[in-house]
């Protein structure tokens, strides 16, 4: 895993993947959001705002304390993955790919798809 990578938990990242999904916005427009899906308050948001700030993850610019996103999703999700196969799988790629396969019935497509993402790394 990434020296510098910044460990964000579920809460911050509710706050990052409004910023992944609609790029710079006020952090009013992002408490807003939160408001509405989880019920959060605006001090809560705006506290889980300055959390992110203060680990590198979001910048803040004026008029209107506009927010935007320093690291990107996809570098996030390498973590977290990494994380969790060191974690839970012991660091074995195909213990997580046998635990993901056995939990539910795959359609021909999928398993298609899953054979050229194999094939492709080959």
């Amino acid at each position: 895993m990434d020296k510098n990578y910044v460990k964000l938990f579920d809460s911050e990242l509710k706050v990052m993947d409004i910023l992944w999904k609609e790029g710079d916005v006020p952090a009013k427009q992002i408490a807003d959001a939160l408001t509405k899906e989880f019920g959060w308050n605006k001090n809560t948001t705006y506290t889980l705002i300055k959390r992110c700030m203060k680990k590198g993850a979001i910048e803040r610019s004026e008029p209107n304390f506009k927010c935007h996103a320093l690291i990107p999703k996809e570098e996030v999700q390498e973590a977290e993955t990494t994380e969790l196969i060191n974690k839970i799988y012991d660091g074995s790629v195909d213990k997580l790919f046998a635990a993901l396969l056995g939990r539910k019935k795959l359609s021909a497509g999928q398993i298609e798809k899953l054979k050229q993402i194999v094939k492709d790394w080959e």
